[in-house]
């Protein structure tokens, strides 16, 4: 199943605006972002590591990350697929890139539907 922005942000809204707080989401996102500084610590040899699994750790861990930053965004009413897409755009003409994210969707797209 894939999800897209939208959904996750409406799921989230639904399920933090009844009481979800900007600064105590803050927070878990630090932590989680803590979280994954530890996983990519492991993963390059700096801190010692049994036998876990740590590209499934690592994925876990931005989850959460995604989970709160798009949740602080849902509460606060901001179109995350809007500002990901206008600020790859200055990005990239910034960057002097060669396309930019919605170039590369759409694309993409095309590929798919010349098939």
């Amino acid at each position: 199943m894939k999800v897209t922005i939208e959904e996750l942000q409406e799921y989230l809204f639904d399920h933090y605006s009844n009481g979800g707080i900007d600064q105590s989401l803050f927070m878990k996102l630090v932590e989680e972002i803590g979280e994954v500084a530890e996983v990519l610590n492991k993963k390059a040899g700096r801190k010692s590591t049994g036998k876990e699994d740590l590209q499934a750790q690592l994925g876990n861990e931005l989850a959460d990350v995604i989970h709160y930053a798009v949740a602080i965004a849902a509460l606060n009413g901001i179109d995350m697929n809007d500002v990901i897409i206008n600020k790859d755009k200055e990005a990239s003409m910034k960057y002097n890139h060669k396309t930019n994210l919605e170039q590369f969707i759409l694309n993409k797209r095309d590929d798919n539907t010349s098939r």
